[in-house]
């Protein structure tokens, strides 16, 4: 297809069509630079069209230049103020790309004008609350996502980060049992699962759950040091060693460093393998 567009642009160069359709067909195949080029040239002969400004925006935020992405889809609201898309795509930069969760939020509330049942834009506004500290606003958020795809995984699992933001801890427990319901063998929900229910002092339920984050992934240093902490609480030395010296092979200065200060493991102090452990690191 794209070489009978080049023919029809040798053609006509000034077409717009011909520019768009190549356009569109370079970002098909992620040649981003080429496609913004012909975005462009389209743009040129037909100012005022919005699918070409919108592209242009994604093509942008392809090539990661999102303050050129977000201003493509103002221009393209210019044309449609009330385009689902562009508002939803501008929410996503400005989440993802920029971290201006505000101006995010401000996007993700125009969509749900225009489609109240959402679902990703109440996730999507939900997590901006989230990493603004705006807790209470979050958790209805995630409540209205669910409310439209019950036991949805992203929406549970960010509800039970909040919660546990919140301390309120086994109300996230329920979240993080719900989201594995959806992806069980899902690491993080597990990992978060294990701290959650070490914070509750559950720790034989803790290491399980440590135990199952790690049967999805082997290398992680911070569920190796949870199951650590709590061996070390439940008094089993030789637990608490192993899995240790886990988290300390894979990143010896800060995980050496935490243990020397966290005072769970006061009882190895004493430990020949402890002392040499640590000092090894430092």
């Amino acid at each position: 297809m794209i070489h009978s567009v080049y023919r029809s642009l040798e053609c006509r160069p000034d077409s717009y069509q011909g520019w768009y359709k190549q356009a569109n067909a370079l970002l098909d195949w992620r040649q981003y630079e080429d496609a913004l080029f012909s975005y462009e040239k389209a743009i040129e002969y037909y100012p005022d069209d919005y699918w070409s400004w919108y592209q242009r925006g994604k093509a942008l935020e392809a090539l990661r230049d999102y303050n050129e992405a977000i201003f493509s889809f103002q221009q393209a609201l210019k044309i449609h103020p009330q385009d689902y898309w562009a508002w939803y795509s501008y929410g996503c930069v400005a989440q993802e790309g920029l971290q201006d969760y505000e101006s995010a939020i401000s996007c993700f509330q125009q969509v749900l004008q225009l489609r109240p049942h959402d679902y990703w834009a109440w996730y999507r506004q939900g997590d901006c609350m989230r990493e603004l500290g705006q807790y209470t606003e979050a958790l209805n958020c995630f409540n209205q996502a669910l409310d439209i795809r019950p036991q949805d995984y992203w929406a549970e699992y960010r509800k039970g980060e909040t919660l546990q933001a919140v301390g309120e801890l086994e109300s996230a427990l329920g979240c993080y049992h719900s989201a594995l319901l959806s992806k069980p063998q899902d690491y993080w929900a597990w990992y978060q699962k294990g701290v959650v229910l070490q914070q509750l002092g559950r720790f034989q339920e803790a290491i399980d759950s440590y135990n199952e984050a790690l049967a999805v992934d082997s290398e992680d240093a911070p569920a190796w040091y949870g199951k650590g902490q709590c061996y070390a609480v439940l008094g089993h030395e030789e637990g608490a060693m192993v899995a240790l010296k886990h988290a300390i092979s894979l990143y010896p200065q800060k995980y050496a460093q935490l243990a020397s200060d966290d005072s769970v493991f006061n009882s190895l102090r004493g430990d020949e393998d402890f002392i040499r452990l640590i000092q090894d690191c430092q």
